[in-house]
């Protein structure tokens, strides 16, 4: 049986170049799954998240930022002057044992930095790289710095979202940073798979407007297929109805009605009739998708949310609530999902974080989910310990 306290990656070394959100989002991801992950931070400052804030949190001489937090658990952290012949030298012993480096620098910044790619796979041929830029690597516009909500406007995504045209917004999270991460985790994953078979490393190279582009899903085929050019129309699903958020009489509600089958159990429970001239089926009632809405909103007027939510149960049509951040974390759904881990900080002592998403079963349905984890690090954390490791002339176990 699997080592739950191991995970699926336990035998591979992850250098971590990179800083801010996108790149160190990827190396979470894999230090989650057990790899063994060595932040290498700027002396002095460190990871740029460091400093982001408020909020942050612990004693008044050593605050942490919890959006550095959020990004970097499961990691070590040395810190290295990359521009000083020791600290690269040591960067250097750390790439010769490493199964996977990963970075975020602006295109040539490794190579002016005397770490270019090619020097890294002469020393490491197995050497899998991520390297995660704002608008690609090569391209009329491939040395352009990439910031999430920059990439977020200019990959279309912002268009998409807002209650109307006029209203592009922005999504609550950075979330053309955090989808380059994972693609760039899965590209990682793909990398290591293949150097099983050949024995050689290879380049994963994915940016901020790939990663936002690759989720356009029917917004992107909508265009290049039908020629048309989606817009934000708020809370509405533009090829679906209803399929939104709804107004009742305490609050709102959210309902998917995805199918005809689910639109007839709707009118039956609401006392609406389906065959209603002009929203019988989907095409007709995304045409007419004002007076769909205010048709559900007046039978909706007359309950209060949770007798609503309960009465969408029981005739099958799914349906939830808006919940705040403070609502999921309390919600004991959250916590069946192994989506808050407790860690022991050095600064903070025991605190709680968001959890990794990913469950694992073997053959006989025993969860061999990992189970411990370990705090974001505190700046240089582990720098003597990783010194003291790559003195002893180890390969990593």
């Amino acid at each position: 049986m699997t080592d739950p306290s191991a995970g699926p990656l336990s035998d591979v070394l992850v250098v971590d170049l990179s800083r801010a959100l996108a790149g160190p989002h990827a190396t979470m991801m894999l230090g989650d799954l057990g790899a063994r992950v060595v932040k290498v931070e700027a002396p002095g400052h460190g990871d740029d998240t460091r400093g982001w804030g408020p909020p942050f949190v612990g004693p008044d001489d050593d605050r942490q930022s919890t959006y550095f937090l959020s990004a970097n658990r499961n990691k070590e952290s040395i810190t290295l002057d990359l521009k000083a012949k020791a600290d690269r030298e040591v960067l250097l012993q750390l790439v010769d044992r490493a199964d996977v480096l990963v970075e975020n620098f602006r295109t040539g910044v490794l190579e002016r930095l005397g770490l270019g790619f090619e020097l890294l796979q002469q020393r490491n041929p197995r050497l899998v790289v991520l390297s995660i830029t704002g608008f690609g690597h090569d391209g009329p516009e491939g040395g352009r710095a990439g910031y999430d909500q920059i990439a977020q406007g200019e990959a279309g995504l912002m268009s998409l979202t807002g209650s109307g045209p006029e209203d592009p917004q922005r999504v609550g999270v950075p979330i053309a940073d955090l989808l380059s991460g994972m693609y760039g985790a899965y590209g990682v994953l793909a990398a290591l798979h293949e150097r099983d078979r050949t024995g050689v490393g290879t380049v994963v190279r994915t940016s901020l407007l790939a990663a936002t582009v690759g989720v356009h899903a029917f917004q992107g085929t909508r265009w290049t297929v039908a020629g048309e050019v989606g817009r934000a129309q708020g809370n509405h699903h533009p090829s679906i109805t209803p399929y939104g958020l709804f107004h009742c009489r305490d609050g709102a509600v959210q309902i998917s009605v995805g199918s005809e089958g689910l639109w007839k159990r709707l009118c039956a429970g609401f006392g609406l009739d389906p065959a209603t001239e002009g929203v019988a089926t989907n095409p007709e009632r995304v045409g007419h998708r004002d007076r769909v809405i205010a048709l559900v909103e007046e039978v909706f007027a007359d309950w209060d949310a949770e007798p609503l939510l309960a009465r969408l149960a029981e005739i099958g049509v799914p349906a939830g609530k808006v919940r705040t951040m403070d609502e999921v974390y309390a919600w004991d759904q959250v916590a069946s999902q192994g989506l808050l881990v407790d860690v022991e900080h050095a600064v903070l002592g025991k605190v709680q974080l968001p959890g990794p998403p990913l469950r694992f079963f073997d053959a006989e349905g025993a969860e061999v989910t990992r189970t411990g984890h370990a705090a974001p690090p505190t700046l240089d954390q582990h720098g003597q310990s990783v010194r003291d490791w790559l003195a002893e002339g180890t390969q990593p176990s």
